[in-house]
């Protein structure tokens, strides 16, 4: 098969490159120069009056809730031609589903037939948290633009992995799923505040992210017929089945996530940082105290000494000091949302709502502009967090929500559950990322993984 060299010098067949290039959006040559074109507002569906071979083809790995929500979403923007779950049910529904598959694309079980088609432009990741990494870093290699939902990572260790994956990719666009960098009103008006001083010297970071749910013992069940229950431990430990261990519920488990830490703590501390500009690799804390952190089962060494029951941190606050003195409270105490204590203000804000007499007065009246937002958008104008993941598709350059940018919120929040499973305080090195002085935390900061599930290294 004939080889070629496209737009952004990568090599590929010339059945691919006349399918994908195609399909850029504008098309042919003009993907490189397209940054000279200005900019103008997506809507939802700007795709909607494109042809059907004029859009990308999007794969769907993991279909469940979560994943069908996404799914919808990314319709607006392409042709999803393929979707994946270890579940059939989940996948069939999606196939089946009038704004997802619409009854067309094709199904599959294993994610690698996904990243096997050279037709498949885009990636869509919505599995269980412990997956993130591996099929991330295999997409990237088969030459996929990537939508991973949040967290991004698991451990310290696989920060490094995608950091490294995303770096020999840089061509190929990446955007994490925290969506509250798209939330205009509140958390980017948050995020402008702090940059421009407004509060003064920030003093104090308090990150609410509420605990875990408790509940347990659970019953070992049958696995249903339409489930891989190995596929879907994947590189976790081997484990009797019971319903509360999967799906939704693998949130309250330590070996497939990080309970409430990165939940919550993938979105709440990611402003946190984004905020602080402690953006870049070698910006984190440099001590970290876990020792006021309760479990609701007992912990031996770091592991719960039971495996019927949730085990993630349900009270919790994990101190984060930094080397010029702020200090962030990561706790399940209080509101769920963020607040910044500053030298000249204070202010709280979620999802719901901006407070404080910063907020009150406006502090920052003409402060707050167009241009603000397109800055903190990296250029880009604002829009919606799936808009601006396919303009950087079409465009090039970093999304809103860059890897490298939230794996600095990611190694807070992989600090916090490890020190939390020890109860212990700990010294960290931010630009060597390793734990000083202490063996037992440092091997935390990475998993065993189980043979067959490795995680590729690049």
């Amino acid at each position: 098969m004939n080889k070629i060299i496209d737009a952004n010098d990568n090599i590929r067949d010339s059945a691919s490159i006349t399918q994908i290039d195609r399909r850029r959006f504008i098309g042919g040559a003009a993907i490189g120069a397209v940054s000279a074109v200005p900019y103008f507002g997506w809507q939802d569906l700007a795709f909607a009056n494109v042809s059907e071979n004029d859009k990308p083809n999007i794969g769907c790995i993991g279909v469940g809730s979560m994943g069908s929500g996404d799914a919808r979403g990314h319709a607006n923007f392409g042709n999803i031609v393929a979707v994946c779950d270890v579940d059939e049910a989940h996948a069939l529904r999606a196939k089946n589903d009038g704004n997802i598959g619409r009854g067309k694309s094709d199904h599959y079980g294993d994610y690698r037939r996904v990243l096997d088609r050279s037709d498949i432009d885009v990636v869509s990741i919505v599995t269980p948290d412990h997956w993130h990494i591996k099929i991330a870093v295999e997409a990237l290699e088969a030459g996929k633009h990537v939508f991973c939902q949040k967290p991004l990572t698991l451990t310290l260790e696989e920060n490094r992995l995608i950091r490294n994956a995303c770096k020999k990719h840089p061509k190929q666009a990446f955007l994490v799923g925290t969506q509250q960098r798209s939330s205009r009103g509140r958390f980017l008006r948050a995020v402008n505040m702090v940059q421009k001083g407004l509060l003064g010297d920030i003093k104090r970071v308090t990150v609410g992210i509420n605990g875990s749910p408790t509940g347990g013992p659970f019953p070992v069940a049958d696995v249903p017929k339409t489930l891989n229950w190995d596929m879907w431990q994947g590189q976790a430990p081997v484990q009797d089945y019971r319903t509360r261990r999967c799906h939704y519920e693998f949130r309250w488990w330590y070996e497939y996530s990080g309970g409430k830490f990165t939940d919550w703590g993938a979105h709440h501390v990611d402003i946190a940082m984004w905020a602080l500009n402690r953006n870049a690799a070698g910006d984190g804390p440099v001590e970290v105290d876990g020792t006021n952190c309760q479990h609701p089962v007992d912990y031996k060494d770091g592991h719960a000494v039971v495996n019927d029951a949730y085990n993630s941190s349900h009270v919790f606050s994990v101190l984060h000091k930094f080397a010029d003195g702020v200090v962030m409270d990561v706790t399940s105490h209080g509101d769920n949302g963020i607040t910044f204590e500053g030298t000249k203000g204070k202010m709280f804000v979620n999802r719901g709502k901006i407070t404080g007499v910063p907020i009150e007065e406006n502090w920052d009246k003409d402060l707050y502009s167009d241009e603000d937002v397109v800055a903190l958008y990296k250029g880009k104008p604002f829009e919606g967090h799936k808009n601006n993941f396919y303009r950087c598709v079409r465009e090039g350059g970093l999304t809103v929500s860059d890897p490298f940018s939230h794996l600095q919120a990611m190694a807070v929040c992989h600090l916090s559950t490890l020190t939390a499973r020890l109860g212990r305080k700990i010294r960290w090195d931010p630009k060597k990322e390793q734990v000083i002085g202490d063996d037992q935390a440092n091997s935390f900061t990475s998993r065993e993984r189980r043979k067959g599930f490795e995680i590729l290294e690049v």
